[in-house]
């Protein structure tokens, strides 16, 4: 094959573009040569399963004609922006994927505006054309609004359109045209992308994403920019500082289909995966060892949140977990930062806490679901924003929310994204919901998601990305309400829990065995109150006439480990462990706990 086209599938989360290439490959015959009959093949681990996002990129190639074209699936959350620039740098033209309903969402400005400043070539694929109450040509003006919000240019602004069903598996030019296949959306990539440029020079190489094998350790991926790379030659590797260091690579691979395959050598434009050589970093440049040439160090969004991860210190310490001193804390996080590009680390002076920073709450409530599914166990303190300087004054980052909400529900979001500071920027209508957006600060998402689902009867939908930073706009009302803290240890009895429901919200069963400190549910007033969950009912001779009544316990309030952490406030911890996420006091004694709120005031 000769010619090659490089192009990264952009989309907001959940429009459809993993589904769509599955079918790519269905209909290029790669599932069929491998047997392969998974859906949502590229969501390959369990957390972008079940979620139905994507975290990590992937690489694969499709034969089509005399054409290879080698896709490159992106994350569509803003929380993964690290992930999205560096695989943008390996295209040459962007496939922009929008819902033919929803239209362009935050997340979709938020990775396009990347695409343009890198002058890639925008294709769009309207998707989804089944539904029910789908809006092509509307959707299709809110795509220009948002190129030239973005400040695209004139041949930007000249992009192709492609209406496609990725679900039944077919794309056409027009509307009208012939439902059958997906050969009309490979033809305008292959008319419209252009061929990677070939440049006269040395060779150079950017390593843009890191996978491991326990086989044969970490694997270098990225594309050959300059010249032809190959197995066994002398070459240089230049690092992030500038170091220069002789290199030799001992494999080398290309895509194709959904594997890998071995070659000799790999030429201009190519995406290929390196294996031989140590300490690879994310932005590495490989280059010749005669003349070592770097390429420009790809730029990374600064992290926004950070949070406190700390060893587990609660009375069921080690019981669950396989990895739980500070030790295999530390090397675990260190081992997240070789790939984890937009995470930070910082050691806080005490031995069993690190300081670690990253995108947004999403972003490291992943990190924490995987070493948890790994098998460590640990406690993490409440998100805290991180706050600049600007001209010597506080400023604190700015997320754009967009909440679809019915339209009878659009006063009360309003007014609860008001109280944390939202500005409302924009509101239209869209088929039977209101789209509202806002600027709001990063604090007052915390917690907001809850409060907008119980307000809309479930019904809203919000999305939000970082903006911008700006100004420090005021304080906000955190959680209103206090907790209820169980004084004792042992099992929570259903008697007890019925004689309390009065008091507040709980979040356990009866049966569930909780120790002293454990916040087990939310009360109805703004002050903490400790309570006796494990009280039995004394047993007695005497008869009355009702005291039998069985006992009506409403179900636990269930918290997502992202709700426990926005849940959450500054003296209380987030304990998790591989079977259980628990809330608890950051002082599990009564008294230490007191005399920590008097030093407060």
């Amino acid at each position: 094959m000769k010619s090659i086209r490089n192009i990264a599938i952009i989309a907001h989360v959940d429009h459809g573009k993993t589904t769509l290439i599955d079918q790519l490959l269905k209909q290029s015959q790669i599932f069929r040569q491998n047997q392969v009959v998974q859906e949502r093949f590229l969501d390959s681990n369990d957390l972008e399963r079940e979620r139905g996002i994507t975290i990590l990129s992937k690489n694969i190639s499709i034969p089509y004609k005399e054409t290879k074209i080698n896709l490159i699936d992106t994350p569509g959350h803003a929380d993964f922006g690290g992930e999205v620039e560096r695989v943008l740098k390996m295209a040459d033209g962007v496939l922009l994927l929008v819902d033919a309903f929803e239209g362009p969402m935050p997340q979709t400005r938020f990775v396009l505006e990347k695409a343009l400043h890198l002058h890639l070539m925008p294709i769009i694929v309207i998707n989804k054309i089944d539904r029910p109450e789908n809006r092509p040509e509307e959707v299709l003006d809110e795509i220009y609004d948002l190129f030239i919000d973005l400040g695209a240019n004139e041949d930007q602004l000249d992009f192709p359109v492609v209406y496609a069903s990725g679900r039944d598996g077919w794309s056409v030019k027009e509307l009208n045209d012939e439902r059958k296949d997906l050969t009309s959306l490979l033809d305008v990539i292959v008319e419209n992308i252009s061929q990677p440029e070939i440049f006269d020079g040395t060779v150079q190489m950017q390593i843009t994403t890191l996978d491991y094998s326990d086989y044969v350790g970490v694997i270098g991926i990225g594309r050959v920019y300059r010249g032809t790379l190959r197995k066994g030659e002398n070459l240089s590797i230049i690092k992030r500082d500038g170091s220069v260091k002789p290199v030799a690579i001992k494999q080398l691979f290309t895509f194709e289909g959904l594997e890998r395959k071995e070659v000799e050598e790999c030429e201009t434009g190519d995406i290929c995966a390196i294996v031989g050589v140590e300490k690879l970093d994310i932005g590495d440049t490989i280059a010749d060892s005669e003349n070592p040439e770097p390429l420009p160090i790809i730029a990374i969004d600064e992290p926004t949140i950070s949070m406190n991860f700390t060893v587990n210190t609660s009375p069921f310490y080690g019981k669950e977990g396989k990895y739980v001193t500070s030790r295999h804390l530390r090397d675990r996080l260190y081992k997240e930062l070789e790939h984890n590009v937009a995470l930070r680390i910082e050691e806080t002076g005490s031995p069993d806490t690190y300081k670690v920073s990253g995108r947004g709450v999403l972003h490291l409530s992943i990190l924490l679901e995987n070493m948890r599914r790994e098998g460590y166990e640990l406690a993490v303190g409440a998100p805290k924003v991180i706050y600049k300087s600007i001209d010597g004054k506080k400023a604190e980052p700015i997320e754009e929310l967009v909440v679809d909400v019915p339209h009878a529900s659009a006063g009360k979001v309003i007014e609860i994204v008001g109280q944390r500071r939202g500005e409302l920027v924009k509101m239209e209508q869209k088929g039977s919901l209101t789209k509202l957006e806002f600027h709001i600060p990063s604090r007052g998402i915390m917690g907001l998601r809850n409060k907008l689902l119980t307000a809309t009867s479930g019904e809203g939908i919000m999305h939000h990305r970082f903006y911008q930073y700006e100004f420090f706009k005021g304080s906000i009302t955190q959680r209103q309400n206090g907790v209820l803290i169980s004084m004792h240890e042992g099992q929570a009895t259903a008697y007890a829990i019925n004689s309390l429901q009065d008091r507040g919200t709980f979040f356990i069963d009866p049966g569930d065995i909780v120790y002293t400190g454990q916040i087990v549910g939310e009360y109805n007033k703004e002050f903490d109150i400790e309570v006796h969950v494990q009280r039995g009912k004394k047993l007695t001779n005497m008869r009355a006439a009702g005291a039998d009544k069985a006992a009506k316990i409403v179900p636990a309030k269930k918290f997502t480990l992202e709700e426990s952490l926005e849940f959450i406030r500054d003296d209380e911890l987030v304990e998790i462990t591989p079977k259980s996420i628990r809330m608890r006091k950051l002082y599990l004694d009564t008294h230490t706990r007191k005399r920590y709120n008097l030093k407060k005031l």
